[in-house]
């Protein structure tokens, strides 16, 4: 598989997830026997990111020792305050390097590189200021839902918390995957604000403000929507690894 441009890759592993009913880091629990942080960067590997920024946080050095000699940096988020503050937090590590820079999160073992790939090229060939991967579950709940106009042009992503009922019955997700050029979201950063229910920073936020200053929103969907599993608690963990199984994974 050829390698797409350059990009900086930003891993977002700083979470406790308290719904697993353990002390560990989330991204370190095992599926198949591997971290599931491990199956991400697997994933990531083909594609050769230029650099690649793991945002650390609960029990950091217990991740950094799950990635003792592999070619990565490391960013701090204490306390963690939501997806936008990990990528703030990364950004000094960012500041110099590719344009294109690839945002995904470390609980999601079922990604995979042709889809990271095609993520990465539809940004390019678009010329985008982001783009994102979406998926439609049959079971939306728990996801930012992707809210389009009558065109199906893309209009904002909305967390389920702050979702009004008619957005909470969108069937189709953010992933949580992101692929951004480089100055639409410095930019972006710096004007997100906590003001949500969860008083957090949503990466999702900036979706809207590059939007508003005219920056062009693509959307990749996933062909398989197993892909967009995130693991926050043990039944999820079990039907990762379910499919991991069926996909011939070991």
């Amino acid at each position: 598989m050829s390698a797409p441009s350059p990009f900086a890759a930003v891993v977002l592993a700083a979470g406790l997830g308290k719904r697993m009913n353990s002390d560990l880091p989330k991204v370190l629990h095992p599926a198949l026997g591997r971290p599931l942080l491990l199956h991400v960067l697997e994933q990531l590997d083909p594609l050769s990111p230029q650099q690649t920024i793991v945002v650390v946080g609960h029990r950091a050095a217990l991740v950094r020792e799950a990635l003792a000699g592999r070619r990565v940096a490391f960013a701090e988020q204490v306390p963690q305050l939501g997806t936008g503050h990990a990528v703030q937090m990364a950004w000094s590590a960012l500041e110099t390097g590719p344009d294109t820079l690839l945002v995904l999160a470390g609980d999601m073992p079922l990604i995979r590189t042709a889809t990271l790939k095609r993520l990465l090229e539809r940004h390019r060939r678009e010329g985008n200021a982001v783009t994102f991967l979406s998926g439609d579950l049959a079971d939306p709940s728990g996801y930012g839902r992707v809210v389009r106009d009558a065109r199906g042009d893309f209009m904002k992503i909305v967390e389920e918390k702050d979702a009004t009922p008619e957005e909470r019955a969108v069937s189709e997700v953010n992933s949580g995957i992101y692929c951004f050029s480089r100055e639409p979201l410095r930019e972006a950063l710096g004007f997100l604000r906590a003001d949500n229910r969860q008083q957090e920073y949503y990466l999702t936020d900036t979706l809207s403000f590059i939007k508003g200053r005219g920056g062009r929103i693509g959307v990749e969907q996933a062909s398989d929507a197993r892909e967009l599993f995130g693991v926050n608690d043990p039944g999820q963990l079990a039907m990762v690894e379910e499919a991991l199984r069926a996909w011939g994974a070991s």
